[in-house]
């Protein structure tokens, strides 16, 4: 194994943040702002970020404000101890090129968003994640978000010496412990790609590490969670996790078009505004749910 390969796959066992996308009043990306975040990010210690993730608005970003985002990611990122990972996606021939791109800029890997195109066979999406570990020069994870993948696909894709791990953002958690099952002799990574909530249930399956939209806000109360579950403390993880039920709940609504939302707005309760979310998002909360949310904000904010 690589020892960049072998970085990476300590660091998908911590905490895999997702910075979100600041812009500025003229709808532009904020490279300043970003810029902030990352470091603060960097400095308490998010072991990954993963700049262009979901959280990040992915797809409601033009190729070249993608690039953008990587390139200040990973320049502000210097110095502190947090790895970067690069998201890349859409076509493969487009994925490949901002992986490219990305790995001339520094990022210590390339995280394959999961291919949305409607008519895309389950095989032929494991075969996506496989053609870019081999174009990559750096490690590759696997972001998936289904759960029509055959056991053979996570075999495939485990097995791969340039997948560090898999990012697995179901909520059948009899497939994942099956696949885990699967590949217990082999060195990939298995984590938690649905937050902090779903992170003790991924962890008694054999997971390690998760990704997180709070750490945008919260990351002292990310890292909390984080080591009471690296310690096997599920009672004291629980409790910290309770507070923010009502968070991650509201990040569920409009069939999740409200994700970015809330951890957008929740960052204007703490900080500086980052600018709404774009289109086809949510934009903006109503006034019930900001209420909502300020009050989760406020609370955990003082505990």
């Amino acid at each position: 194994m690589s020892d960049a390969v072998s970085a990476i796959r300590q660091a998908l066992k911590g905490i895999s943040g997702v910075p979100v996308t600041p812009y500025t009043s003229a709808g532009a990306v904020d490279a300043d702002a970003l810029s902030a975040l990352i470091i603060r990010l960097s400095r308490q210690g998010i072991h990954n970020l993963m700049a262009a993730g979901n959280t990040g608005e992915f797809f409601a970003l033009s190729l070249e404000e993608i690039r953008q985002v990587h390139r200040v990611t990973i320049e502000a990122a210097k110095g502190g101890s947090s790895l970067v990972s690069a998201a890349v996606g859409r076509s493969l021939v487009e994925a490949k090129a901002l992986a490219r791109d990305a790995i001339s800029e520094g990022a210590d890997a390339i995280m394959g968003h999961y291919p949305m195109d409607p008519f895309a066979a389950p095989a032929s999406q494991a075969r996506y994640f496989l053609e870019l570990a081999e174009a990559s020069t750096v490690p590759v994870i696997a972001y998936i978000r289904s759960d029509t993948f055959a056991i053979a696909d996570f075999v495939s894709l485990a097995g791969h010496p340039n997948i560090a791990g898999i990012k697995f953002a179901s909520s059948n958690l009899m497939l994942l412990a099956e696949a885990i099952r699967s590949t217990r002799d082999m060195p990939a990574i298995w984590v938690c790609g649905l937050a902090e909530g779903w992170a003790p249930a991924f962890y008694a399956m054999g997971a390690r590490g998760f990704t997180s939209g709070l750490v945008n806000v919260f990351p002292e109360l990310s890292l909390a969670i984080h080591a009471a579950l690296e310690a096997s403390d599920f009672a004291k993880a629980r409790s910290l996790i309770d507070p923010i039920a009502g968070f991650e709940a509201l990040r569920t609504k409009y069939a999740n078009g409200a994700n970015v939302t809330v951890v957008k707005e929740a960052l204007g309760m703490v900080g500086p505004g980052v600018g709404p979310v774009r289109l086809p998002g949510l934009e903006r909360l109503n006034d019930s749910e900001r209420d909502t949310l300020r009050s989760i904000v406020t609370r955990v904010a003082s505990a």
